[in-house]
């Protein structure tokens, strides 16, 4: 049975059309696990996480899940950065590290093409994209994140290299809302994501308006028509299955406290949704609908997740 049916029966009948299939392969299993778990049926996700495992048990995805969804039976649903050890170990660890290097060497080097710049950097969060960027050449920073407590692990970065900055702990919805100070480059690695699309043209015009120059740094994340498509799930799968390998010798201290979480609240119909990802050339259109007349990408590093590109729009 392949998943194109399952998800035909699923939309012909919900749940109850799927609930008691008994499909042959793994993929398919997982699939009718991740259908139960939109569903809030614990008992029957982990039946069938289960089966996946016993068919694949190779797969981290399947096996992760199988914990993972014991622990949901157990304690309920938490909340995806609960896990704050978890979070910091993936962040610093796998992928991460050669993504945010790629990151800041890219930024840097358009530093690099200043004798002085000013600089606004769009959802800073703890730093770690700006500060291994920083040179002589930022004579004006700014900050904008809504995160109180990553905000502060900047700032005391930035204290402890005598660089001066202005810091706003605020989202850039209300960062326009009073910000009338012009900067040369406006950067927001991965942080302009959580805006709905809906949100974006006010926020590109306002940084068409205020930025020469717009360093965007984000994933290239295929669309998808449905939250259980099965290409959506196939993607998931396939992906998160890599991302697991790069923490496999943390005792799954990742995979529990982070990973399991993201990847079952990409189908978890209750969650409100934190973050609208999409192709880059979404990015880019949307950018030259705001005014932005030269839009460039150029690839910083293939992640697990998606290719990562660079979009430099002016």
């Amino acid at each position: 049975m392949a998943l194109e049916s399952l998800y035909e029966q699923y939309r012909a009948d919900g749940y109850a059309g799927v609930r008691d299939a008994q499909p042959s392969e793994a993929l398919e299993q997982f699939y009718v696990a991740l259908l139960a778990f939109g569903e809030d049926r614990f008992a029957d996700a982990l039946a069938a996480a289960r089966r996946a495992a016993d068919l694949e048990a190779d797969n981290l995805v399947y096996t992760h899940a199988v914990t993972y969804l014991q622990r949901v039976l157990d304690q309920g649903k938490a909340g995806v950065y609960v896990d704050g050890e978890a979070f910091a170990a993936f962040i610093r660890g796998g992928g991460n590290v050669g993504l945010y290097a790629a990151a800041s060497s890219a930024l840097k080097a358009v530093y690099g093409q200043y004798e002085a710049l000013s600089l606004l950097d769009v959802g800073v969060g703890d730093g770690l994209a700006l500060l291994p960027a920083l040179t002589d050449a930022v004579t004006h920073l700014g900050l904008v994140e809504p995160s109180e407590a990553m905000l502060a692990r900047t700032c005391a970065a930035l204290e402890k290299r005598g660089i001066a900055y202005h810091a706003a702990n605020t989202t850039i919805q209300h960062y326009i809302q009073a910000g009338a100070s012009t900067w040369d480059v406006i950067q927001a690695t991965w942080s302009l994501q959580s805006l709905p699309p809906a949100e974006r043209p006010p926020v590109f015009a306002w940084m068409r308006q205020h930025g020469a120059r717009l360093l965007i740094a984000e994933f290239d994340v295929p669309d998808f028509a449905d939250l259980f498509a099965p290409e959506r799930a196939r993607y998931i799968v396939a992906h998160y299955e890599n991302g697991l390998a790069e923490y496999a010798d943390d005792g799954g201290l990742v995979a529990q406290g982070f990973l399991m979480p993201v990847l079952f609240g990409c189908f978890d119909r209750s969650a409100a949704r934190t973050n609208y990802e999409g192709p880059i050339q979404g990015w880019i259109d949307d950018l030259r609908a705001a005014g932005f007349t030269t839009v460039d990408k150029r690839l910083l590093f293939r992640y697990f997740w998606a290719d990562s590109y660079l979009i430099d729009a002016r």
